[in-house]
């Protein structure tokens, strides 16, 4: 059942879209990347299956994207947005994991420490550049201090599995998955099995932080 709710925040008005889950015994929040909202198909499958494995999830809009601008605000704005929501996230009393695709991962990772996340999901961590692997962005992942998971295209551009360097972290690779999860279809796999490759991950991960 989604519940669509609007924080104000620096830069405007956020929007979290909840998918709550009957029994939850911890929040997923999610933001989107610089390039798109929340309709990307990975972050739709996590908030359509994970609430029936008792996690409730919360896709979070930047300013930006619901006031219709095309493009992103500085790193430094997304991060405040995410400090401004973070009481909206936690408000249940539940153990919240930060997380997000692509430029959301980085906001994720960069606050997790201060704001008390529990743990960090990274889907489609944006490593470095498309063809600059010299400007690393490991810093931030591997700064974020709590158990992460990261999920990640075998043929991103942003940073294939093998360019991610040793940490204290989990990755599961999504075989052939561009930036987007997207496989070509030579590959003889479809959408549907490649997004039950990220939604078990996540649901098996989000279940051993139960123990």
């Amino acid at each position: 059942m989604e519940r669509k709710e609007i924080i104000e925040a620096a830069g405007g008005d956020a929007r979290i879209t909840w998918f709550g889950a009957k029994r939850a015994h911890l929040v997923l929040a999610l933001g989107h990347g610089a390039g798109g909202g929340i309709e990307a198909r990975d972050l739709q499958a996590i908030a359509r299956v994970l609430p029936a494995h008792g996690v409730t999830v919360a896709l979070v809009e930047q300013p930006w994207r619901v006031a219709g601008k095309k493009v992103a605000p500085a790193p430094r704005t997304l991060d405040a947005v995410w400090r401004d929501l973070w009481p909206a996230l936690a408000k249940k009393g539940l153990p919240v994991v930060a997380g997000g695709r692509s430029a959301g991962a980085r906001v994720a990772c960069r606050t997790a420490a201060e704001l008390g996340a529990s743990a960090v999901l990274a889907l489609s961590f944006p490593l470095h550049p498309p063809g600059r692997p010299e400007k690393s962005r490991a810093d931030e992942l591997l700064g974020a201090g709590v158990p992460t998971l990261v999920v990640q295209g075998g043929s991103d551009p942003f940073g294939r599995p093998g360019e991610f360097p040793e940490g204290a972290y989990e990755l599961v690779e999504v075989a052939h998955g561009d930036h987007g999860f997207a496989v070509p279809k030579r590959a003889g796999t479809t959408e549907d099995e490649t997004l039950l490759t990220i939604t078990d991950a996540v649901t098996r991960w989000t279940g051993s932080l139960r123990e």
